[in-house]
């Protein structure tokens, strides 16, 4: 049986050389000590990365609309933060406040007794910006919310409630009503980033105010539906920066809806290959501070392979009558099974090899 040496491989053998006649395949014979290099069996994580072109931003913008009645008569500067607590515009000189949530105010709470989650929302945020939503109130029975079960879902609104509501407009300079009625707050899912204004001085309520994004900086990126498997959620990536620079990342997002991969007529010279939208934010946020946009490359994993045997693609020697073998510094050869092939190394594996043995390398 031939040997042939690999000059290099990718996915395949390139340049060969024959080296010597050997005995069957599964009972190799020793070969001439070479004279070359040899080099340890390491056990390790191999990956195969796949870099795409990227666009550093705020993600896309969500629309602000104004409730109630009145008029506009202040509005906040672009990116500026809108967070929970603070006025985000105002209407007839009077702030409308953010909460968090997942819940809009869609009726005035002023009734002890009402269940619902827009109660929820107000009792959580109440209580994350430090008033006791369940201090007693003076003459009447201690009654803290609690969450309704059965057909109605959410907090139920107590007198307790009603009272720390009332605190905490005191303490922000709102009238003091102890009420809160539609187009008092505008609830967001989280901090933001006011990205642009829709509305101008003077316009009448309701109506769109503004735009806001997410006030952290991610990269979205679109990658080809059969690349999308191997990327998961929590997923370490390497975004290089216009300056060059690489600073880590993380998906924090994998779309689930497939983009493009249509066949509909005239979209000849178009690409239509099917993709997904992937968000992906920087580890370390001060390292793309002074960018409000940018082009970026994100380099991420295929394919994975982990705790596994490798050695350079150069060891290997391939069997003119198929599969492979790497050479010991003595000159015998051990038939291995080959793997995943990434960055100059191959997966190898079999019953002749472990970690730690010397073998011989051309490169």
């Amino acid at each position: 049986m031939s040997v042939l040496v690999l000059g290099g491989v990718v996915g395949g053998v390139y340049g060969t050389a024959a080296l010597s006649e050997h005995g069957e395949a599964q009972n190799p014979k020793a070969a001439s000590v070479p004279s070359a290099e040899t080099i340890s069996v390491k056990r390790m994580d191999l990956s195969n990365d796949e870099t795409v072109p990227g666009a550093l931003g705020f993600g896309p913008p969500t629309s602000v609309k104004s409730a109630g009645k009145g008029t506009v008569t202040r509005l906040p500067e672009t990116g500026s933060e809108a967070s929970r607590g603070k006025p985000l515009y105002w209407v007839d000189d009077r702030p409308v406040m953010v909460f968090y949530g997942d819940t809009p105010l869609f009726r005035k709470l002023d009734e002890p007794g009402t269940v619902g989650r827009d109660v929820t929302v107000l009792a959580e945020n109440l209580r994350a910006l430090g008033y006791d939503i369940d201090r007693p109130v003076p003459g009447e029975e201690r009654r803290a919310p609690k969450t309704a079960k059965g057909a109605t879902v959410g907090t139920e609104l107590t007198s307790s409630l009603l009272a720390a509501l009332e605190r905490w407009q005191r303490d922000t300079g709102q009238k003091q009503t102890g009420t809160l009625d539609v187009g008092q707050i505008v609830v967001l899912p989280g901090t933001a980033r006011v990205n642009s204004l829709t509305a101008q001085l003077g316009d009448p309520v309701p109506g769109e105010v503004l735009t806001v994004t997410s006030a952290r900086r991610s990269v979205g990126i679109k990658v080809p539906a059969q690349s999308a498997s191997s990327i998961h959620q929590g997923d370490k990536v390497s975004i290089t920066l216009p300056d060059t620079r690489i600073v880590p990342g993380t998906v924090v997002l994998v779309a689930t809806e497939v983009q493009g991969g249509g066949s509909d007529e005239g979209t000849e010279g178009i690409d239509t290959t099917p993709t997904l939208q992937i968000t992906v934010e920087p580890d370390e946020g001060d390292a793309v501070a002074h960018l409000d946009a940018a082009s970026v490359q994100v380099s991420f994993a295929t394919q994975k392979r982990k705790d596994v045997l490798a050695v350079p693609v150069g060891a290997l020697l391939a069997l003119r009558e198929g599969g492979y073998a790497v050479q010991l510094p003595d000159g015998r050869l051990v038939g291995v099974e080959t793997g995943l092939i990434a960055r100059g190394l191959v997966e190898v594996s079999g019953s002749g090899i472990k970690e730690g043995d010397r073998v011989v390398t051309a490169s």
